[in-house]
């Protein structure tokens, strides 16, 4: 079995002395979470200043906050990151956890021309993954441009919709990905994510999955983007390519929204630009001794993430204990994994790092769904925890 490598060395951002880091971990002495800062080498509980990361997100000294308030020390972070290894856990000592909490989880999709055209290959195969290598081709062959330099909603971009209605080439896909709308979805609800080291969940009935590794936007309930993080937008392709209006199958499951492992909250080292300029990078290492490696750059994102936030919350749609937004992927992996023409999907104990240089690095083991220990830890025991403790 493939081993989750979770050490300070391999996990935390190459620039950690300078970051503002903020998370959760479980306090078994607490028997609940709380909020933690990376102070140095060691973890610091601030949850007696702000009991939630959405309260400290809500802040607008958030960042001077996660650095100077007042706390307890909860373990040397190198430990901490160690024991959040689902499979080799101490339960009696701290671990990380989704680093937050009563946000909405949300995500955006078909943001990269590469990928957009692999949902457009997901519909028209109706989820046949034997079926996509030849439809890549042909549709390919059919658009014959380059899709990234389309600017999405631009009269250039009409008019290529237009063209290819013409030839039956349009979808929904398309729509959202050049159109003047973006696709923002629910990922999963607040407190449902997974954090480093955790199980990753696939629907059983799935045959045809991968992981998406994103930049994911951590944005205050008044819209402000506040800081980021890496996640994994676990999908499930043959059951988003039966019917897009299976979404929600496809993509909200049991550990299916994985997150961390901090979030960075922006200061004068670390912003928005940096974002925009990450370099993600993507490793699954299978049992079977496959590997596979992919990449992501929001260089060619086809949407500005100021413009996505913008999309999720606003006048439109209010979320008063803030939200966290996966932005997409440049990444729709295509190698065979077992025959040819059959492309890459997910087997069960599959380990799969998305690391970028200035977030650290997200490892999670694939899991399915239904047997990966179950999400039963929501809002109201959470506040219950809280005001138990005296924290609320």
């Amino acid at each position: 079995m493939a081993e989750l490598s979770l050490t300070v060395e391999a996990c935390l951002p190459e620039d950690r002395r300078q970051a503002t880091l903020v998370g959760r971990v479980w306090r078994p002495d607490a028997d609940g979470p709380s909020v933690v800062a990376l102070r140095g080498d060691r973890l610091v509980d601030i949850s007696a200043a702000v009991p939630t990361v959405s309260e400290l997100f809500n802040r607008p000294d958030a960042a001077a906050l996660a650095r100077d308030a007042a706390g307890e020390e909860v373990g040397a972070i190198g430990e901490i990151l160690a024991n959040s290894a689902h499979d080799r856990r101490d339960p009696s000592k701290p671990w990380l956890l989704c680093p937050v909490d009563l946000q909405a989880i949300k995500a955006c999709g078909v943001t990269f021309a590469e990928s957009m055209l692999e949902r457009v290959i997901e519909e028209k195969a109706k989820g046949d993954a034997s079926a996509a290598d030849a439809i890549r081709g042909e549709i390919v062959g059919q658009i014959g441009l380059d899709l990234s330099k389309i600017v999405p909603g631009s009269d250039e971009a009409m008019h290529l919709k237009d063209a290819l209605i013409e030839r039956g080439m349009w979808s929904q896909y398309l729509e959202v990905g050049i159109g003047p709308d973006a696709e923002v979805f629910t990922k999963a609800p607040p407190l449902a994510g997974v954090g480093i080291g955790a199980e990753v969940g696939l629907h059983p009935i799935s045959s045809w999955n991968n992981p998406e590794p994103e930049a994911v936007l951590a944005i205050a309930a008044d819209g402000r983007i506040v800081g980021a993080t890496l996640g994994n937008d676990v999908n499930l392709r043959d059951v988003e390519g039966r019917s897009a209006l299976l979404l929600g199958k496809a993509k909200d499951n049991n550990g299916s929204a994985a997150l961390g492992p901090f979030i960075r909250l922006f200061d004068d080292g670390f912003g928005l630009d940096d974002v925009r300029t990450a370099e993600l990078d993507l490793r699954v290492e299978g049992e079977d001794g496959f590997v596979l490696d992919g990449h992501s750059s929001m260089r060619r994102i086809s949407r500005d993430v100021a413009d996505l936030a913008a999309a999720a919350i606003g006048p439109h749609h209010q979320y008063p204990d803030g939200l966290v937004l996966m932005t997409g992927t440049l990444f729709a992996p295509t190698k065979d994994r077992d025959a040819p023409g059959q492309g890459f999907t997910h087997k069960l104990g599959d380990v799969v790092t998305i690391r970028s240089a200035r977030l650290g690095a997200l490892v999670n083991r694939v899991g399915r769904a239904d047997r990966i220990p179950p999400w039963t830890f929501g809002a109201g025991a959470l506040m219950r925890n809280l005001a138990r403790r005296g924290l609320i």
